[in-house]
């Protein structure tokens, strides 16, 4: 009798879960990046941790749990059940509780202040769903110098990751004193890299034509007082910007050097404007954004 009556408290817990979670993703219909977990793999991906400590027992606020190692599609952002399908285990969770069965402790990984389930996300959710606030878990960190946040989406770490770059870039090169430009700006992450990458590789070609080695911060004005500027001028001019929707300047000046350097392997010499024109009409968007989609990913290889 006790055992059929926890079953159904049990039954009944589940389907309030997944009423909450039908009623969240009705809520977030048209941003359903703020109602999904966010995917561990994604983030190692953004942040490319370098270290992995373990630090064993520790207990855990729930709030801080923000994404899963394997099942980030099971469970909603605020790990209610996203199926049907996860009733059954989830069920037998709930049902230890209500028993006061003690389960293992859950294992997380910790990456930037937050935490990810590497094993445990059912128990997560029924704990979250009770209002717990805190489980044990096996922690190992993984070191990483941007901080994340609860609420925080794949698309506000990549933005963070590339403000962190910006500045690590910045200090380097002291680009803004040197050049007085201050809006070196990135969709993407890794590009700053590639700046740098140009700016040596101009550096290199200047000092072939030097007895004495030239110095890094004029080859830097160089490279931007010659090619950069130049390119992003053919840039504003003909608003390439306004047929690659969501990209900047930057993004595009990286872009058209590497199509400008396949066009000259192609045919020999090759004018920089005719290149920019060229690639806005290959990859810039008319009726589709397929060609610059084929494109990225043959670059990049996304």
């Amino acid at each position: 009798m006790e055992e059929d009556i926890n079953k159904a408290l049990a039954a009944e817990d589940f389907s309030k879960a997944r009423g909450r979670a039908i009623l969240s993703q009705i809520q977030h219909f048209l941003d359903q990046d703020k109602n999904q977990l966010l995917s561990f793999n994604d983030v190692k991906e953004i942040l490319h941790p370098k270290n992995e400590t373990y630090r064993g027992m520790r207990a855990v606020p729930i709030d801080l749990i923000v994404g899963s190692e394997g099942r980030y599609r099971d469970f909603n952002r605020y790990f209610l059940p996203n199926f049907d399908f996860l009733r059954s285990r989830w069920e037998r969770v709930d049902m230890a509780r209500i028993k006061d069965i003690i389960l293992p402790p859950i294992q997380l990984y910790e990456i930037g202040g937050v935490y990810f389930v590497r094993d445990g996300n059912h128990r997560v959710s029924v704990a979250k769903t009770q209002g717990m606030e805190m489980i044990d878990a096996e922690v190992t960190s993984l070191s990483s110098e941007i901080p994340i946040t609860p609420g925080m989406t794949s698309d506000d770490l990549k933005q963070a990751v590339i403000q962190y770059e910006k500045k690590l870039f910045y200090e380097k090169a002291r680009f803004a004193e040197i050049t007085g430009d201050e809006t070196l700006d990135f969709s993407m992450t890794g590009q700053y890299d590639t700046i740098y990458r140009h700016i040596l590789d101009h550096k290199y070609f200047l000092n072939e034509t030097f007895h004495n080695e030239l110095p890094f911060d004029e080859a830097l004005l160089s490279w931007y007082q010659t090619i950069y500027e130049p390119i992003v001028k053919i840039i504003r001019e003909e608003q390439i910007c306004s047929r690659f929707s969501g990209r900047t300047e930057s993004d595009l000046y990286v872009w058209i050097v590497t199509h400008w350097d396949f066009l000259k392997k192609k045919y020999g010499e090759y004018d920089i404007s005719d290149a920019v024109h060229d690639f806005s009409d290959r990859y810039g968007r008319r009726e589709t954004i397929a060609p610059i989609t084929s494109f990225l990913k043959k670059l990049f290889g996304l």
